[in-house]
């Protein structure tokens, strides 16, 4: 997940390059829908529809990128931070100056699954439209109903992307979509249960799990669209959080959570004593938490039918070893780097034996994000502080504060070496560089 592992302009022009080439002998394919449906047939302004176009919509969390910096609902202008520069989100109410309100069907579809918009140029990558190409044509016209007749045109112009060159050459993401994409629609498959593939259309599709949770290439592109990849869902950074391994890796993936913990954390984002971070806590809130139990216990026999892949990080849940930590600790006899500052600053909510408190504080103590390879997730947390999601059935919000100002990098670096080495966690220590860089990239 460690992505983008490179992004020297240099070697991304060569790979576009290479895109050329395949795209001059490769024929464009065309999307299949079997309607030529308008935003005035009574098909897409059928209620039913409407409706499950907007399940999707929230399944999709459209909202995460599409709504505008003032709320407006989907009436974009977010920025989506890439290695070239901010991409902006587009207005997608259907305001037909602003908004997609002259998009037919077919247009919508190109959009949302070929990245092909409707004055022909072609969207840049950020928009998982890789992901997008897995949906069936009906889910496709629902969203399209729900877009046409559910939402208020909102008559909002969104900024317009610049990048540098040569990445504001959109035609080259024609090539890049050859070299690097998919346009291939789900196939169920045949030896797996209907859950399963529900789960699995669910997660490689709509849900575009892969857009954070699997490593990026050079040329910001994801390095597998499904199990089928030993590198998908192994764990991204993506605007400097690091989404995590979700393989059956027993260290810092979900080797350990039931599907049952699964289904707690995208209904709550409370599960395994994790609570949802970064972008996933807005994800949680405004998207999973309204799923069905059927698609959420879809998701979960999915991932849970994964392999460990890029395994890293051990737990020992040794309880004699966890006790005598925690006592050491508690008496200030544990001299290693870093008890003290975690006595001082952590112990209070985390607990000496680092398993928290559900429902409010998160476990440390065999936590896959504070054993995962990249630490920039854990790290960030300390450094900016971190707020779990407001939904509807789980715990009330909790924040955790920032320590930018009261610890140094070198005391962060140490804190979080001795989190990731106590309790029974195994995983490398945290240098003051590390610590460092991060500080100056989120705080540019």
């Amino acid at each position: 997940m460690n992505a983008p592992r490179s992004s020297k302009p240099t070697t991304v022009l060569l790979l576009l390059l290479v895109a050329l080439a395949v795209g001059a002998c490769s024929g464009s394919a065309d999307d299949h829908l079997p309607t030529a449906v308008t935003a005035q047939s009574p098909a897409t302004s059928d209620p039913k529809l409407v409706a499950r176009g907007e399940y999707l919509a929230k399944a999709g969390d459209c909202s995460a990128c599409h709504d505008a910096a003032d709320h407006t609902p989907l009436g974009g202008g977010l920025p989506v931070n890439s290695p070239f520069g901010p991409i902006y989100a587009s207005n997608i109410t259907p305001d037909p100056t602003f908004g997609i309100g002259r998009y037919s069907l077919k247009e919508f579809s190109d959009a949302l699954r070929y990245g092909k918009r409707r004055d022909g140029e072609r969207l840049y990558p950020a928009m998982p439209y890789a992901s997008f190409a897995k949906m069936n044509d009906a889910d496709v016209t629902a969203l399209y109903a729900y877009l046409m007749h559910g939402v208020t045109p909102a008559a909002k112009r969104a900024p317009r992307t610049h990048l540098p060159f040569p990445f504001n050459q959109r035609w080259g993401m024609l090539f890049w979509t050859f070299a690097f994409g998919n346009r291939d629609e789900f196939s169920p498959d045949p030896k797996q249960s209907a859950q399963w593939n529900r789960g699995a259309y669910l997660v490689q599709g709509l849900g575009h799990c892969g857009a954070c949770h699997t490593p990026r290439g050079p040329a910001y592109n994801e390095l597998g669209y499904s199990e089928a990849s030993p590198l998908y869902l192994t764990g991204g950074v993506v605007d400097h959080w690091l989404a995590p391994n979700l393989t059956g890796d027993r260290g810092s993936g979900l080797g350990r959570w039931s599907r049952q913990d699964i289904v707690n954390f995208l209904r709550t984002g409370h599960g395994a004593g994790t609570i949802a971070f970064g972008a996933m806590a807005p994800a949680v809130e405004d998207s999973t938490q309204y799923l069905t139990d059927l698609d959420l216990n879809a998701i979960g026999e999915y991932l849970k039918s994964l392999p460990p892949q890029q395994a890293y990080g051990a737990y020992d849940n040794d309880a004699r070893a966890k006790l005598q930590t925690a006592r050491s600790l508690e008496t200030g006899e544990n001299e290693r780097p870093g008890a003290g500052i975690y006595l001082s600053f952590c112990a209070r909510c985390h607990q000496p034996d680092g398993r928290g408190e559900p429902g409010k504080v998160a476990a440390l103590a065999g936590a896959p994000l504070v054993l995962a390879e990249d630490p920039t997730s854990i790290m960030r947390i300390v450094i900016e502080g971190s707020k779990s999601p407001a939904t509807e059935t789980g715990p009330e919000a909790q924040k955790m504060p920032a320590f930018h100002h009261e610890l140094t990098s070198h005391e962060i670096a140490e804190v979080i070496s001795f989190i990731r080495s106590t309790w029974g966690n195994h995983a490398a220590p945290v240098s003051d560089r590390q610590v460092e860089r991060l500080r100056s990239e989120i705080h540019k």
